[in-house]
């Protein structure tokens, strides 16, 4: 990664005792919406006619070193908080309390997005440090609960049940114990070596963390004879907060993320771990949407943006605030894929529900109807029904022997044991509110 250019002694001067010019304030405080690196900055000084890149970068380093405050005191981190960072935490803050209640769901709906989403999260953790498998697969197997057949599906149930024992235990205070039994419960038959799971690494362990296309070392942790501090100051951070200033309770969860990954105190497992740790910090703090969010498919999609605000923190001078701007951005992305999921759900089901009008169907049935009017060339199966409205078999199949019975699905043979429900050719008479 490229360095950042030595400060002009001369900026420095002019920004910490002189006015700002206010164009090149705007630009500073526009650059520190998404805080820039100097690999981006570089090409936003000609907005300021006069201004050169390295003076640019000046200009910006400056403003974030006036509005510093300590992170993590013993390794020297710092943090700066913008406005953009601000209104995104206040942000939450407001739609995290009222989401559910301009969002009228039953608890059984509740239930459907709640499984659904900690199977997503499940999968994309595991998928980000190499599992490989489709999502589908991972789902059948998860929902069935069949055992793993190999490395990259024993990730996966890892992952899903360690976030459903965190979940079950979210108001526990972090011990060293229970950490590292998340750490074994994550990390469980997938180590070359068994006894490395929920265990810290040693000075023995020659851990590093490397690009995985060209091998280069990009991070070297701290020796392992520093864990045993770091973990009594992780528990600490974790269960009281920072103590010397006050920090927003979802920044705390993104730093007790980077210091796991940057401390790398494990063999192996350590993102997953750290992705775990940030999870459960959120519930903790009673942000419990985020249960029915999942964020590492979200990072998933942008694993290079991810990965390389990692390195901006360690380029820039232990500078957390790079991975706290990624990571609010990445929540606020996550948050509005599932209010739209959500929203349009809800447009589905009023839709549907003018179909119970026409009399002797229930609301689960008035749906099934309603994914035909949209989806005529479609064939479902009991079990697509199963899954969508987490129903039993049973239930599943007397919903749509009836619509059968009723004309307004035809029943198909897919194989000699499975059979698949179309539209009739009475269908598009019957749906007719009288």
């Amino acid at each position: 990664m490229e360095n950042a250019p030595k400060l002009n002694d001369k900026i420095m001067r002019k920004a910490l005792f002189e006015k700002t010019d206010v164009n090149i304030d705007a630009l500073v405080n526009k650059i520190n919406e998404t805080y820039d690196y100097w690999d981006k900055v570089k090409y936003k000084a000609g907005q300021v006619p006069g201004v050169s890149a390295e003076d640019l970068w000046t200009y910006v380093k400056i403003n974030r070193m006036k509005n510093a405050i300590p992170a993590w005191k013993r390794y020297g981190m710092t943090l700066c908080v913008t406005n953009q960072m601000q209104k995104l935490c206040h942000e939450f803050d407001m739609m995290f309390g009222s989401f559910w209640e301009s969002n009228e769901e039953s608890g059984k709906e509740k239930m459907h997005y709640l499984a659904s989403s900690l199977m997503e999260e499940a999968i994309y953790s595991s998928k980000m440090e190499g599992a490989s498998t489709t999502r589908m697969v991972a789902k059948e197997m998860l929902r069935k609960n069949i055992a793993p057949k190999d490395k990259s599906q024993q990730m996966i149930v890892n992952n899903y049940r360690t976030i459903q024992y965190i979940t079950e235990h979210k108001d526990e205070p972090l011990t060293k114990e229970n950490l590292l039994y998340i750490h074994r419960l994550m990390t469980e038959k997938t180590l070359e070596n068994a006894n490395d799971a929920g265990r810290l690494r040693t000075a023995d362990d020659d851990v590093v963390v490397e690009n995985k296309i060209t091998h280069e070392v990009v991070h070297t942790p701290p020796p392992a004879s520093e864990l045993p501090q770091f973990l009594d100051d992780l528990c600490v951070f974790f269960n009281e907060g920072n103590g010397q200033v006050f920090i927003h309770p979802i920044i705390c969860g993104i730093i007790v993320h980077f210091m796991i990954a940057y401390m790398h105190p494990f063999i192996d497992g350590n993102g997953r771990t750290a992705r775990a740790l940030f999870y459960w910090y959120m519930l903790k703090e009673k942000y419990w949407l985020t249960e029915y969010m999942s964020i590492s498919r979200i990072i998933s999609g942008s694993k290079v943006t991810y990965e390389k605000s990692f390195l901006y923190v360690e380029n820039d001078g232990l500078d957390v605030s790079y991975f706290v701007s990624y990571n609010l951005r990445t929540l606020k992305i996550s948050f509005e894929q599932l209010k739209n999921y959500i929203e349009r759900k809800q447009k589905e089901k009023e839709a549907a529900n003018s179909f119970i009008m026409i009399g002797g169907i229930n609301e689960r049935q008035a749906q099934i109807i309603h994914h035909f009017q949209k989806n005529p060339e479609s064939v479902i199966t009991v079990k697509d029904v199963m899954d969508r409205f987490m129903i039993t078999q049973m239930t599943a199949r007397r919903d749509l022997t009836d619509l059968v019975e009723k004309k307004y699905l035809n029943e198909v043979a897919i194989n000699k044991v499975k059979r698949g429900y179309l539209k009739s050719e009475h269908f598009e008479n019957k749906i007719k509110i009288k």
